[in-house]
């Protein structure tokens, strides 16, 4: 058996497992695009091609997939805690929500109706607050990030082009923390913006090239993948506390699981990776 690396973020140790996931015999990954996890522990990866959704249970088995014909081109993901899916789908300019068994549920946005300074113009990523609110960062063709009601209401809009406070290159994807923060990957800028629900600026974090993935922990941690490739992870007052390798040639999504395991989205190679928490 192929010796296992070993990584540090912080406090913690992590077995690295490449390839962790495995798929059923003669099916092979397309671009791995995100992951999330849901609260029974099941890992949902996306891909850029069918099916679009794999499933796995905590364990790694595989369970199945799902999202053929209804989502043409995964980007990101999100898990919210009744273990709804959502999914960006860049291409189509939606973001669409499912359950765990790929039934759908809600969509947002006008199916291949892309609107400039309008949702969605090549959605990137998705997030949900405790309260059930959705924030979707609308990247490609926008410079946006959208808040919607649970019910799926559009409530606000802010961000445009640029470089300064409240501005984007490329929000890449967003998570919102425990201090009812939006946390958003402003890719092209190397930095985290922060912001209050209602999209006022709050502060920004550097030292990142091309930030891609975000996630938040139990503990108030965020975890956030770029292109060097790293992972780094940061305290909730933005200190740097911990950096290590971990994917091979970059992470473009990431999650975590309730044991402190966490999954990235590999980029070509495609994979599933997990750190594998070490007690």
């Amino acid at each position: 058996m192929q010796e296992q690396p070993i990584v540090r973020l912080g406090d913690r140790r992590y077995r690295v497992e490449r390839k962790w996931a495995r798929l059923p015999e003669g099916q092979s990954f397309g671009f791995v695009s995100d992951v999330a996890v849901d609260s029974r522990g099941r890992v949902y990866a996306g891909q850029r091609c069918d099916p679009p959704v794999h499933v796995w249970d905590r364990e790694g088995t595989y369970i199945g997939s799902w999202g053929d014909g209804q989502v043409l081109d995964v980007h990101g993901m999100s898990a919210c805690a009744e273990d709804r899916i959502f999914v960006t789908d860049r291409a189509a300019h939606q973001v669409l929500v499912f359950d765990p068994q790929g039934r759908r549920l809600m969509a947002l946005g006008a199916r291949h109706e892309p609107r400039f300074q309008a949702p969605f113009n090549a959605p990137t990523g998705v997030a949900l607050a405790p309260d059930g609110e959705i924030y979707v960062a609308d990247g490609y063709g926008n410079s946006m990030v959208h808040r919607f009601s649970a019910e799926g209401a559009l409530k606000r809009s802010w961000g445009r082009p640029g470089s300064g406070p409240g501005e984007f290159s490329t929000p890449h994807a967003l998570w919102i923390d425990q201090r009812d923060r939006v946390l958003v990957l402003d890719r092209e800028n190397d930095r985290v913006q922060i912001f209050d629900r209602d999209g006022d600026y709050l502060d920004e974090w550097r030292g990142l090239f091309r930030p891609m993935g975000i996630y938040g922990d139990a503990r108030g941690m965020i975890f956030v993948s770029d292109q060097v490739p790293r992972i780094s992870m940061f305290d909730p007052d933005g200190e740097l506390v911990g950096r290590c390798q971990g994917a091979v040639n970059g992470a473009h999504g990431l999650w975590g699981d309730a044991a402190g395991n966490l999954y990235l989205s590999e980029l070509p190679p495609e994979q599933i990776t997990r750190l594998a928490l070490i007690a």
